[in-house]
């Protein structure tokens, strides 16, 4: 299901209010999926090669600084080498607290850094934020319809809720 990050739909918040309210709801789903149990902290960055400098790497360095890596996924379809694209991930793990990966999502808000989430160490809930709302998936029905009822207001009113 997706959430939005501001009232309106607004993608990208202006002000420190804006910002407040941003870091509030990411943190209200994160503490009700998370609290009280270790995380996986999920960053990403990419390249044209396997091995050689990637996007975001710098900031993604800087911001998730204990992420160790995880996984390398190739995307070789294209015949042409020079749209071959490599993602790395990395993660670390951690207790949940509110507020431990506030930098990194006020860098998703601000759009400067994409490709973050967070989830419990079985891969069951996933958070996924990105410039606007995050997406948030859950390993029931019962769960989802819970947590989507408890944030009517967050929801677009999109018909087809995106």
């Amino acid at each position: 299901m997706r959430f939005h990050s501001l009232p309106g739909s607004k993608r990208y918040p202006e002000t420190p209010s804006e910002y407040a309210i941003v870091l509030d709801r990411y943190n209200a789903i994160l503490d009700e999926l998370f609290a009280g149990t270790d995380v996986f902290v999920v960053t990403a960055d990419w390249s044209i090669t396997s091995t050689g400098p990637a996007s975001y790497s710098n900031l993604r360095q800087t911001l998730h600084p204990r992420g160790i890596r995880w996984w390398i996924e190739s995307d070789q379809d294209d015949p042409d080498p020079e749209f071959h694209t490599h993602t790395r991930l990395y993660v670390d793990r951690r207790p949940w607290e509110r507020g431990c990966v506030d930098e990194l999502l006020r860098a998703v808000a601000d759009d400067a850094l994409a490709e973050v989430f967070v989830t419990d160490t079985e891969l069951r809930r996933i958070h996924h934020p990105y410039d606007g709302g995050a997406d948030v998936i859950l390993a029931t029905p019962a769960e989802r319809d819970r947590v989507r009822d408890q944030h009517t207001d967050w929801l677009s009113s999109h018909p087809a809720g995106l």
